[in-house]
C-alpha cells in the first residue's frame, strides 16, 4: 500500500480544549467542522484526534467506557460522520487515538468480563504513573486489579485471546466508518510479565514496557485488522530504544509505521522524574535526535514532535517566549520540519502558544498534576516549589483553549471554558495567520516544502558543528541535491562561514550578511544546492 503518511504532516487536536460550538465552555466535533478551513488552508493531511469516546473523564478521555459511542460533551456519533465526510471531502485523514491498555472501570467489561482485566491476590509494589501503588483493591471479588495509570483506569489483560479479539472487532468497526489510522496510547505496556515480579523501588516498567509478547501481539493486531486497511499507525511508546523502534517500525516485521520516543522530552530532567528539572543542555538533545535520524534512516521511520496534549509548550521549553516568541517558534519548526520523518503539529503551536502560570493549584485539572501536588505537599515540599515545577512542565500548559481572536477567552467559547484560558490570547492568537511574517505562515511553506522536496523524506542526515552548545546544524542530502539547515537555539549572535546554496526559507527578513552566516538570537537559515 501507498506510504502517503511519509510526505503528511499530523496536526493534533485535543477535542475539549480545540474550539467549543455551543457555549457550554467545551471544545466539541461541531467546533472543529467550523474550523476544517483554517486546518485545510494551512496545509496538514492528518488530523490526529485525542479521544472523543463515552468517558466519565477521570484521566481527560483516556478512560472509555464505550469504545462505540462519542461522549455528550463533543457531540453525537451524526457530528463525527459529517466531520469524517467533511475532512475527506477536503483530502484530509483522521487518525483516531487508539485506547486499549486499559478501560474505565465504568466500561461494561469490568462487570461482566472481569477475565479482560488483570487481578491478584495480593499486589506487588509497581507505583502507578500518576503516584500511589498500581493496585487497587475491588470489595466484591476481594482481589487486587492492576492500573498503571489512574485506579478508575482498569488494565486489560492481553493474555485473554477472547478479549484481543473484542479489542480487533472495535477497531474493524471505526475503520469501516472510514478512520484512516490510529494514534496507539502506551502500546508498548500491553504485555506483562505474567510471574509480575517487584520493581527497584516500585519501578515495574522493566517488565511491562517493551513486555514479553509485545511484539506477538502487535503483529497479531496488524494480521487481523491494520493489514486490510490503508491507514497510518503510530504508536506510543515510553521507554522505548532506537532497538526497540527498530522492530517495532520495520516493513518486514508488519507492526506499526512509526512510534512516538520520548527521549528528548526527557533531556530537560535531572533524574527519572518529570518534575526534577534541569536546563537543556543543546548538545544532548542533537546527539540523540542524531541518533535517531541514523538509526531508521532505511530500517523504519521517525515520528517528528516537540509538543502534544502531555507536553508543555515547545516554545516556553526550548525557545524564548518572550522577546524572541516569534522568531524561537519559528526555528524550532524548521529544526524539527527539515528531519526525516513524519512531523506533528499540536494545536497553538502554528501560532506560538505559550506555557501558563495560573496562581493556584485550583485552576489546574490534570490528575497527574493534581495527585504530584498532592503527594509533594504530604512530604513537605514547599507550594511555591512545586508550583515552579508545573509552570514547566505540567500538562495543562498544552491544554489551555486555542487561542482564535482577542475575544473573551480568546473566541474558544461564549460560555466559561473548562480550564481557564492563558491571559496572553488578546495578542497570541490566529488574527495574524495571513501576515507574511506570521508563525503560522512559516509553518505553512514547511508543510508544502515537505510535500514538494523529495530530499526531506528521503535525504540522509548529517549533524554539523557537533560540540556548539548553541546551534544546531545538520545536512540533509541526495544524489544531487543538498540542504543545509541552521537553528540558534540562544540569544547570542553567532558567526559561520557562508554555506553553499540558495536561501529556502528563513525567519528574518533577509540575511544579516552576505559574507558570513551570522546568526541572530534564535535565527534560522536553511540552504538549497543542487550539486
Amino acid at each position: 500500500m501507498a506510504e502517503w503518511w511519509k510526505k503528511s504532516t499530523v496536526y493534533q487536536i485535543y477535542p475539549r480544549s480545540f474550539m467549543d460550538s455551543n457555549g457550554d465552555g467545551i471544545g466539541d466535533i461541531q467546533g472543529i467542522i467550523q474550523k476544517l478551513d483554517y486546518l485545510e488552508d494551512l496545509g496538514v493531511n492528518i488530523i490526529w484526534l485525542s479521544p472523543v469516546y463515552d468517558s466519565p473523564n477521570d484521566d481527560n478521555g483516556y478512560d472509555i467506557r464505550n469504545y462505540q459511542k462519542i461522549m455528550d460533551d463533543f457531540g453525537t456519533m451524526d457530528d463525527f460522520e459529517e466531520l469524517i465526510g467533511q475532512m475527506h471531502r477536503r483530502g484530509m485523514k483522521l487518525m483516531m487515538d487508539l485506547v486499549v491498555n486499559h478501560t474505565s472501570d465504568e466500561h461494561e467489561w469490568f462487570s461482566s468480563k472481569p477475565e479482560y482485566y488483570i487481578w491478584r491476590d495480593e499486589p506487588n509494589n509497581w507505583l502507578s504513573f500518576f503516584s500511589g501503588s498500581a493496585w487497587e483493591l475491588d470489595q466484591q471479588r476481594e482481589q487486587y486489579f492492576l492500573h498503571l495509570f489512574s485506579k478508575k483506569q482498569p488494565d486489560l489483560n492481553w493474555e485473554n485471546p477472547e478479549m484481543r479479539e473484542a479489542v480487533y472487532a472495535m477497531m474493524r468497526w471505526w475503520l469501516d466508518k472510514g478512520v484512516d489510522g490510529f494514534r496507539m496510547d502506551v502500546i508498548n505496556l500491553i504485555s506483562k510479565d505474567q510471574d509480575f515480579p517487584d520493581g527497584p523501588d516500585g519501578d515495574g516498567g522493566e517488565f511491562y514496557m517493551n513486555g514479553p509478547k509485545v511484539h506477538d501481539y502487535l503483529q497479531e493486531m496488524n494480521r487481523e485488522v491494520l493489514s486490510k486497511y490503508d491507514i497510518v499507525t503510530v504508536g506510543e511508546m515510553p521507554g522505548a530504544t532506537i532497538s526497540d523502534a527498530i522492530k517495532y517500525t520495520d516493513e518486514e516485521r508488519k507492526e506499526v509505521n512509526m512510534i512516538f520516543t520520548f527521549e528528548h522530552m526527557g533531556l530537560d530532567q535531572a533524574s527519572g522524574e518529570k518534575w526534577d528539572l534541569k536546563p537543556l543542555q543543546l548538545t544532548d538533545l542533537k546527539y540523540n535526535l542524531e541518533h535517531w535520524q541514523h538509526a531508521l534512516h532505511d530500517s523504519g521511520w521517525n515520528s517528528l514532535y516537540w509538543n502534544n496534549h502531555d507536553q508543555p509548550r515547545i516554545v516556553s521549553r526550548f525557545g524564548d517566549d518572550g522577546e524572541y516568541r516569534i522568531e524561537s517558534a519559528k526555528m524550532l519548526a524548521a529544526c524539527l520540519h527539515f528531519m526525516q520523518g513524519t512531523p506533528y503539529i499540536y494545536q497553538g503551536e502554528e501560532i506560538g502558544m505559550t506555557n501558563v502560570r495560573f496562581d493556584s493549584i485550583e485552576a489546574y485539572k490534570d490528575i497527574e498534576t493534581l495527585n504530584m501536588y498532592k503527594e509533594k505537599r504530604d512530604l513537605g515540599v514547599p507550594h511555591e516549589k512545586i508550583m515552579q515545577s508545573i509552570y514547566v512542565k505540567g500538562r495543562d500548559n498544552a491544554r489551555t483553549p486555542m487561542q482564535w481572536n482577542a475575544e473573551a477567552h480568546g473566541g474558544f467559547t461564549t460560555g466559561t471554558p473548562w480550564i481557564a484560558s492563558n491571559p496572553n490570547y488578546s495578542g497570541i492568537n490566529t488574527l495574524d495567520k495571513d501576515d507574511s511574517g506570521s508563525i503560522y505562515q512559516f509553518y505553512k511553506k514547511l508543510i508544502h516544502l515537505r510535500k514538494s522536496m523529495d530530499i526531506i523524506t528521503h535525504g540522509n542526515f548529517m549533524l554539523l558543528h557537533r560540540a556548539d552548545e548553541n546551534v544546531f546544524a545538520y545536512t540533509r542530502e541526495i544524489p544531487g541535491e543538498k540542504l543545509t539547515v541552521y537553528c540558534n537555539f540562544s540569544a547570542r549572535h553567532i558567526e559561520f562561514p557562508m554555506p553553499q546554496g540558495e536561501l529556502l526559507i528563513q525567519n528574518y527578513e533577509k540575511l544579516e550578511s552576505t559574507g558570513k552566516l551570522i546568526l541572530r538570537p534564535y535565527e534560522t537559515a536553511v540552504f538549497h544546492k543542487k550539486i
